[in-house]
């Protein structure tokens, strides 16, 4: 920051002091209109001004509520809010920040970020919290501590890079936010006022290095430094002697000296150059550098009248102002400190209690309570007046990529990269059992079986273990290995006999129970390299009117494989049918649909935003559907299991996104408010698993290390589906106009123009004009309207109609009405229409590269292609095909005289069409688009 800008910052700061005194409460925030009406007796109260420590505000229950966070982001620090009556911390979990008050086992979810929160700060009495994130729409949002409410959002206060580090003054008026792009600043806000500027602010040269920390000088708030791995600024000053990687710095409690620490255990001691003492801007060197101890120090702060150091061993140092040791914390058996928070109590002025320092009078060493975490995601509560330790969290710290439900009970499992499984009460909010594997480290898929008596585990070294449900514990030879290859799911037979795996070589393996000596043990039974692409669902069922098992893969390679089990022997697992499902859409997941109807369907989502139903005995596709659009395709889907609160003819399904979680009302139809998602984990979530009782859903973030309890409000869902509308409304407004628009009149007049061509156009007869039109017109209207289906899509989209009634009646429909066609158009046209990104690609793909760089396709080769790739067509399709594009057959049908025209169709179309086509001679001179 120059000169100039610390110059105006002041001046502002005195400037505005005066206004500011009656404006601000003590806890430093400006009081609101609302805050205002509470004092002068009118009947608005304000929340915020009313609330306490005790009075945290309980969520408003949504379609699906953020419960419980387990994990989190051990990068940054923990932050003790409460230490009198109850124990209460502060921290990161993926994008939510979490108050956790131990005493009472409970947790506030702070929620507002998309992306996940990359640091938070705190003021000095605690009252308000301070949390932000770098990524796309990057926010800072300033919460209160004592209600949980978000007193004010910034939004992209740095649009590039998003905020790495943020700083309270010792007032709370200013909020300090470091950006991380490349071009980093530093920015002053007055967070008390409404405005979208800041006071002040510092662009910082590169040169400097990232800086990653910022901090207020607590007795001059127009004072900050910051510093990288390398560099201390005190607003432009900096220091390049290398001295050891820096880690944090401080100001001294006197106010003009500052301290920063460094890898190899020194301190650096800043002091304001002579002959700048009296200057408005201060200039500070490095004046000396004290090698304080051996280890490297992490974390750096201050307590009272002591400095307080953190290292790699996990000791935690108390040092006096001149910088000799007084006492230390060493014997936790923590690993490297990652922050260290003191009560905002003062410790109590009785001696009693407290451990001796080190100096020769021994006295008391009397020092406030304090909050340590580590690397590795243990947060400890230290009671300085007995020096009695208390371990308030200890989560995971490495990827965690497996969660899966207990069937019958109130238990979550949950397994990570380290090799620690751990099972978890999620009603009393205990962990009641855990295993840490020696042998085998990367957890990465687990399952319940349907009786709840076993866990299976799978490695991503490709071992799988069968374990006991209740202590974890395995016999030597249940436990598999018969794979290399990263195990990725996993899963059991309805009856508890059959376990299957599938792994990233894209091979099946089936284990079954034997008995042995009177005692059931698990057996291999075979293994299949079932696809040539990776496998992305694995699924038991049982064949119709038996309890047989069945199980089925579907892998990336488009088909859904069958096995059959029955006449599997031990090394010989056998293939008893293999069908391929999509002709371009990449098959992500599946699972059985409920019984909603006569016959027994399987439900597939794809990576095009569609899910389809198959017959599960023929695999014939029966109905295809508009699925969740949230920005990402569906990952994952489960049905809920049946809850007794609710309708027992009423179903649900619950999914997963990239980066989403959401629930879709069942029976599947295409409608848009049947469904609602939220932001999960914002770095992707990776499992999913359902409770037994239909309260929860549990998602395993995989990098960001957590696992979100979600519990669901089913009659907020069918609360949130009737705003929609009643059926049809809901697919009207998903059309380009609504049902008021122009391209709803124009399928109007198409449909009714499909019953006069279909009676004849040159008929003088009277007409018989109907609201339905023949099955057969369907592929016409639908290329009208400049959707143009594949062969396949449209065998599909007449199956769909043509069988729909078939199981209850008997008998086909074969025609259909305007609803019905708006319905049939919605769920099967491409959900985001064909990009330009898309057309790119293609060209890219089949195209060859032209002098301007450009793709693209000769004549004789895009002809080739039609005729011998894909669903092959004849010449004469061909020639039809280009005739009615190009406008030389207006009734859109070829008639007889036409097609004797047709002999010429190589020199018609040499002249029709240029030699080299581009993409955007293909776009508007061929397919007509604007």
């Amino acid at each position: 920051m120059t000169s100039n800008d610390e110059e105006d910052l002041t001046q502002r700061e005195e400037r505005k002091s005066s206004e500011e005194e009656e404006k601000i409460d003590g806890g430093g925030v400006e009081k609101s209109e609302t805050d205002k009406a509470e004092m002068t007796g009118d009947s608005v109260v304000s929340q915020v001004y009313t609330a306490t420590t005790k009075t945290l505000l309980a969520k408003e229950k949504d379609t699906h509520t953020l419960e419980w966070a387990f994990g989190m982001n051990h990068a940054l620090p923990v932050f003790s809010l409460q230490d009198h009556d109850q124990l209460v911390i502060l921290y990161a979990s993926s994008h939510v920040g979490v108050i956790y008050n131990h005493t009472s086992t409970s947790q506030h979810l702070l929620q507002g970020h998309c992306n996940p929160i990359s640091c938070l700060c705190v003021s000095e009495d605690r009252r308000w919290l301070v949390t932000g994130d770098k990524g796309q729409d990057s926010l800072v949002i300033i919460w209160d501590s004592y209600s949980g409410i978000p007193v004010h959002t910034m939004f992209d206060c740095h649009p590039e890079g998003g905020v790495v580090a943020l700083a309270l003054s010792k007032d709370a008026k200013h909020l300090a936010t470091l950006g991380g792009g490349e071009a980093q600043c530093v920015c002053i806000w007055d967070w008390t006022n409404e405005t979208e500027k800041p006071l002040c602010v510092a662009n910082l040269s590169p040169e400097h290095g990232f800086q990653n920390y910022i901090i207020f000088n607590p007795n001059d708030s127009t004072e900050l430094l910051s510093n990288s791995e390398r560099q201390v600024l005190f607003y432009k000053m900096t220091f390049n002697k290398v001295v050891g990687s820096f880690s944090q710095s401080v100001f001294h409690w006197k106010g003009l000296q500052a301290l920063t620490a460094t890898a190899a255990g020194n301190l650096v001691l800043w002091d304001i150059v002579g002959g700048y003492a009296t200057s408005r801007t201060l200039v500070r060197k490095a004046i000396k550098l004290i090698p304080l101890q051996k280890d490297p120090i992490t974390v750096l702060t201050l307590s009272d009248s002591c400095i307080v150091t953190g290292d790699t061993l996990g000791h935690v140092n108390f040092y006096d102002e001149d910088f000799r040791l007084i006492s230390w914390y060493r014997e936790f058996s923590l690993d490297a400190i990652a922050s260290i928070s003191f009560s905002k109590e003062r410790a109590p002025k009785s001696s009693q209690g407290y451990q001796e320092d080190c100096t020769l009078e021994a006295k008391a060493f009397v020092v406030r309570n304090f909050v340590v975490s580590t690397v590795s995601s243990i947060v400890v509560h230290v009671n300085t007046q007995g020096g009695v330790p208390q371990t308030l969290l200890h989560e995971h710290c490495e990827p965690l990529h497996a969660v899966a439900c207990h069937p019958k009970q109130p238990i979550v499992a949950m397994g990570n990269h380290s090799g620690i499984l751990k099972l978890w009460d999620y009603n009393s909010k205990l962990t009641i059992s855990s295993r840490v594997f020696k042998t085998e480290k990367w957890i990465q898929c687990i399952a319940f079986d349907p009786q709840g008596f076993y866990l299976a585990v799978g490695f991503a070294s490709g071992a799988v273990y069968v374990l006991d449900a209740c202590t974890l514990q395995s016999n030597a030879e249940e436990c598999f290995d018969y794979s290399q290859d990263c195990i990725s799911h996993i899963t059991f037979s309805l009856d508890s006999l059959y376990l299957a795996t599938a792994d990233t070589g894209k091979a099946v393996t089936v284990l079954h129970v034997e008995d042995t000596n009177g005692l059931p043990r698990w057996k291999y039974l075979g293994r299949h390299h079932s696809h040539y692409k990776p496998i992305r669902d694995l699924l038991f069922g049982v064949h119709l009117d038996s309890t047989r098992p069945r199980l089925l893969s579907l892998g990336m390679d488009r088909r859904l494989v069958e096995y059959d089990l029955d006449n599997s022997k031990e090394n010989q697992l056998l293939i008893l049918s293999s069908e391929r499902i999509e002709q371009s859409a990449g098959p992500t997941c599946m699972t059985w649909y409920p019984p909603l109807t006569t016959e027994h369907f399987l439900l597939t989502a794809s990576d095009q935003y569609k899910m389809k139903l198959f017959n599960s005995t023929t695999k014939m596709c029966r109905k295809t559907l508009l699925g969740p659009t949230y920005g990402s395709p569906v990952e994952k889907i489960a049905v809920l299991p049946m809850s007794k609160e609710h309708d027992k003819s009423s179903y649900y399904l619950a999914y997963i996104t990239k980066d989403k979680v959401g629930v879709q009302i069942l029976p599947l139809d295409g409608n848009p408010y049947k469904s609602n998602a939220l932001i999960c984990h914002p770095t992707g979530v990776s499992a999913m698993a359902c409770s037994y009782d239909c309260r929860f859903v549990f998602t395993a973030g995989g990098a960001d290390c957590t696992v979100f309890s979600w519990e669901i409000s089913l009659n907020a869902l069918e609360a949130a589906s009737a705003l929609g509308g009643k059926d049809p409304i809901p697919f009207y407004t998903l059309l380009d106009g609504g049902r008021e628009g122009d391209f709803y009149r124009e399928m109007e007049y198409f449909f009714y123009y499909c019953q006069l061509h279909n009676q004849g156009i040159d008929s003088m007869e009277k007409r018989q004009v109907s609201t339905r039109i023949p099955l057969a017109e369907v592929p016409f209207v639908m290329r009208t309207l400049g959707f143009f289906p594949t062969e396949q899509e449209l065998e599909d989209m007449q199956n769909e109609v043509k069988f729909s009634k078939y199981a209850e009646t008997g008998k086909y429909v074969t025609d259909i009405d305007l609803e019905e066609f708006v319905k049939l158009y919605i769920n099967h046209r491409p959900a985001f229409g064909i990009s330009q990104d898309e057309l790119t690609k293609t060209f890219q793909v089949l195209g060859d590269i032209d002098v301007t760089g450009e793709p693209v396709l000769q004549r004789p080769k895009l002809l080739e292609l039609l005729q011998a790739r894909g669903e092959h067509m004849t010449e004469d399709e061909v020639v039809e095909c280009f005739a009615k594009l190009l406008g030389q057959s207006p009734e859109g049908r070829r008639s007889e005289h036409e097609a004797s025209e047709c002999e010429g169709s190589e020199y018609s179309l040499e002249h029709a069409i240029p030699d080299e086509i581009s993409m955007d001679t293909f776009t508007s001179h061929i397919l007509g688009f604007p």
